[in-house]
């Protein structure tokens, strides 16, 4: 159970704060609820508390996960790429990961995108998509490792910075 005031995940939302836990009565049912504000938005949401751990609701990383989804990020031996996949199949699967309440999940659409970029131009789906998977990831490990989120972006897309920086002089020499 959660408590008034800790940090917890809701998936593809993001980190929020307990604010209250109360009992509402809901079509004629008494019901608990877990009443969160979610950080980057301000967004409210009602989370049932039996119904919690079903919707993936979760307390923040540790500085320990969040040093795994580092070192995950790091890893491209599960790149897949895109190779025979089309982009309505891959936008549904990275669109389903970034439910999941596995930050790993949300990592491995981060990871697949910029790898895909580096080859191809993002599409503004695929765009969107990496813009809110950084988002996501950014902002847990900045809580999880007591950091700046913008600290955390800018480590995260240095672990990246060889293919960025290739992708950066390709695009500098094309527009020349």
């Amino acid at each position: 159970m959660f408590s008034v005031d800790e940090l917890v995940v809701y998936p593809a939302q993001g980190v929020g704060k307990v604010e209250r836990i109360e009992t509402q009565e809901i079509g004629g049912v008494a019901t608990e609820l877990i009443i969160v504000r979610i950080l980057s938005n301000n967004v409210t949401l009602m989370v049932p508390v039996r119904n919690a751990k079903n919707v993936g609701l979760r307390g923040v990383y540790t500085s320990a996960q969040a040093e795994e989804i580092r070192e995950y990020l790091q890893d491209r031996s599960d790149f897949t790429g895109y190779s025979g996949q089309n982009w309505n199949r891959r936008y549904r699967e990275y669109s389903e990961k970034l439910k999941s309440s596995n930050l790993k999940d949300v990592a491995y659409v981060l990871k697949e995108l910029i790898l895909i970029g580096k080859d191809k131009e993002l599409s503004f789906g695929e765009r969107r998509l990496l813009e809110q998977a950084m988002g996501l990831i950014s902002l847990e490990l900045s809580f999880a490792l007591q950091q700046e989120q913008a600290e955390v972006k800018k480590s995260i897309e240095a672990l990246f910075a060889d293919i960025l920086q290739a992708k950066a002089e390709e695009d500098e020499a094309e527009g020349d």
